[in-house]
């Protein structure tokens, strides 16, 4: 009598913490490792590659696209960093991702940041807000703290000078202050364009309501990056523009601080 047979499945389930991982990766334009001006004490300030605004007076329209940007990991990024630690360290500084927009590489700049923290480094964020909220959230949770861009109040004024919409960059703005997250406002002072009173007024009125904005930088329209937009043969459309005077800047800050904000 022939005996049954027996047919054995053996299954192999690796463990899903085996599975290997993958660096996070992302574009970086350039950096600079003594920064002084984006946020606290001396900072690497990382620029990333990427951004869907388009503002007439960019200083890096060079970093408009990914391809502008060379691909790098977070590993590389931060084994640079770590090299001007004691820098930070001792001058309370940190990191700080601008751009191009950060918010254009959300888990790229999330992760740079968390691992940022691992190492004791305090993380700014230097973003125009022009993003889904909830994409801009994880990144937001592991920045000490957010400057956010404002170009300007009045949505018109916004449309011409950055070519997208305002009201994502309101809506970020109003999410930082339920949070409680410490806020530092930029605002270009452009003559002829963003310098209208009502404009300021309408923003100083936002801000006054703002509970986590710490302080609004008013800063001086430049022309500095005028040549990068010659080289790449786009149109430089305030070519004809000239700074603010001294007048013109204390005017703005008066604006703000007559509503009881600290404007430098």
């Amino acid at each position: 009598m022939q005996k049954p047979g027996y047919l054995v499945i053996i299954m192999i389930v690796a463990p899903s913490n085996t599975q290997k991982q993958f660096p996070v990766q992302g574009y970086i334009h350039s950096f600079e490792t003594c920064g002084t001006v984006d946020g606290p004490g001396i900072r690497f300030v990382a620029f990333v590659a990427g951004c869907p605004l388009r503002c007439l007076y960019c200083s890096n329209p060079d970093c408009r696209f990914l391809e502008n940007g060379k691909q790098v990991t977070v590993d590389e990024l931060v084994r640079e960093i770590q090299k001007y630690q004691t820098y930070m360290d001792t001058s309370g500084g940190g990191v700080t991702v601008s751009g191009g927009e950060p918010l254009f590489q959300p888990e790229f700049v999330a992760e740079i940041f968390r691992r940022c923290h691992e190492l004791g480094i305090h993380t700014a964020l230097d973003t125009s807000g022009y993003c889904d909220l909830a994409i801009a959230k994880p990144v937001i949770e592991q920045a000490d703290l957010v400057l956010l861009d404002i170009k300007s109040f009045d949505p018109e004024i916004y449309q011409t000078v950055t070519g997208v919409a305002l009201e994502p960059t309101l809506r970020l703005a109003r999410y930082l202050s339920q949070i409680n997250k410490p806020t530092w406002i930029r605002f270009v002072l452009v003559p002829g364009l963003t310098d209208a009173p009502h404009n300021i007024a309408g923003l100083a009125d936002l801000i006054a309501t703002l509970t986590s904005v710490e302080r609004v930088e008013v800063l001086p329209f430049h022309k500095l990056g005028e040549y990068k937009w010659e080289q790449l043969g786009f149109h430089y459309k305030l070519k004809e523009t000239q700074p603010p005077t001294a007048a013109e800047i204390q005017a703005a800050l008066d604006i703000f601080r007559k509503r009881g904000i600290q404007a430098i």
